[in-house]
C-alpha cells in the first residue's frame, strides 16, 4: 500500500483548471521530486494535498485514509499526517528561534512544553542550528533561517513532508547547506514530496521524479529514465535543455 496516493487529483484558480487529473503514488521512506516548466502546476500540488488550494475532483489517500477535502475534520486528520516548507521561510521574527520551533506543537498539539522543547533542541541539531536557539530570525541567514523552517515542519512529526522550492529564494553559496539537510531526512527515512528546479540534486535523492506540464503528469519513472532516456518529446525537450546548461 502507497504511503501517499494521488488520483487525478483536480484544482482550479477561478476559471483556470491548474491541475487537470494529477496522479502519482510515494511508499514509504521515499522521495518524489515534482518538476517541470513554471506555471506547469507543481507547487499547486502541494498547496492542495494540504487544503491550501481547494481540490475541485481526484482523490488522495495517506495510507489508507481517504482525505476528504470537504470536511474540516478529514483535513485536519491529513494535516496532522503532512507538513509543508514553502519557499519563503514565514518565520515569526518578533520569536527567538526555538520559540519559532515550539509554538506550533504546544499551542495547536498541547504536548507538554518539556518533552516539545527537547525535541525543538534536537532537531535544530540535526539541521546545524544548535547555537542558535536565543537568535531571532534576522540574526540569521536565509539558509539558516530555511533551515529552521525545516525543524519546525519536523517539529509537528509529520509522516510525509513536502517541499515547495526550499532553495529558489537563498543565494548559491546557501543552497547546499540546506539541500545537505534535506539529505539527511532522507536517509533517516522521512517521506518527502519536493519542487524543485535544482537538478542534479534531484536526480541524486529522489526515488521517483513527476514531470508535468500544463497541470497534467507527462512522464514519470526513476531519475535514470527520465534524465538520459526520456520517453515523450516534451520530456526530452524539457530536460535536453536543462541539462545543456
Amino acid at each position: 500500500m502507497p504511503h501517499l496516493a494521488v488520483n487525478e487529483l483536480r484544482a482550479r484558480y477561478g476559471a483556470l483548471d491548474v491541475l487537470k487529473g494529477v496522479s502519482f503514488s510515494i511508499e514509504k521512506g521515499q522521495v518524489v521530486a515534482l518538476v517541470g516548466p513554471s506555471g506547469s502546476g507543481k507547487s499547486t500540488v502541494l498547496r492542495t494535498l494540504v487544503g491550501l488550494t481547494p481540490a475541485t475532483g481526484g482523490n488522495v489517500m495517506i495510507n489508507d485514509d481517504r482525505i476528504d477535502f470537504a470536511s474540516t475534520a478529514s483535513l485536519r486528520r491529513a494535516r496532522d499526517q503532512i507538513a509543508i516548507v514553502f519557499q519563503q521561510y514565514n518565520l515569526f521574527q518578533n520569536m527567538r528561534i526555538i520559540d519559532n520551533v515550539t509554538v506550533a506543537p504546544t499551542k495547536i498539539k498541547k504536548r507538554p512544553k518539556a518533552e516539545v522543547r527537547a525535541d525543538a533542541e534536537r532537531l535544530l541539531a540535526m539541521v546545524g542550528l544548535a547555537d542558535k536557539l536565543q537568535a531571532f530570525p534576522d540574526q540569521l541567514s536565509g539558509g539558516q533561517q530555511q533551515r529552521v523552517a525545516i525543524a519546525r515542519a519536523l517539529a509537528l512529526h509529520p509522516e510525509i513532508l513536502l517541499l515547495d522550492e526550499v532553495t529558489s529564494a537563498l543565494d548559491p553559496e546557501l543552497v547546499n547547506e540546506v539541500l545537505d539537510s534535506i539529505r539527511q531526512l532522507a536517509e533517516d527515512g522521512m517521506t518527502m514530496v519536493l519542487v524543485s528546479h535544482e537538478m542534479a540534486f534531484v536526480r541524486e535523492i529522489a526515488d521517483q521524479v513527476v514531470f508535468m506540464d500544463g497541470g497534467v503528469v507527462v512522464e514519470h519513472g526513476p531519475p535514470a529514465q527520465l534524465f538520459d532516456n526520456p520517453k515523450t518529446d516534451r520530456a526530452r525537450n524539457f530536460f535536453g535543455k536543462i541539462l545543456r546548461h
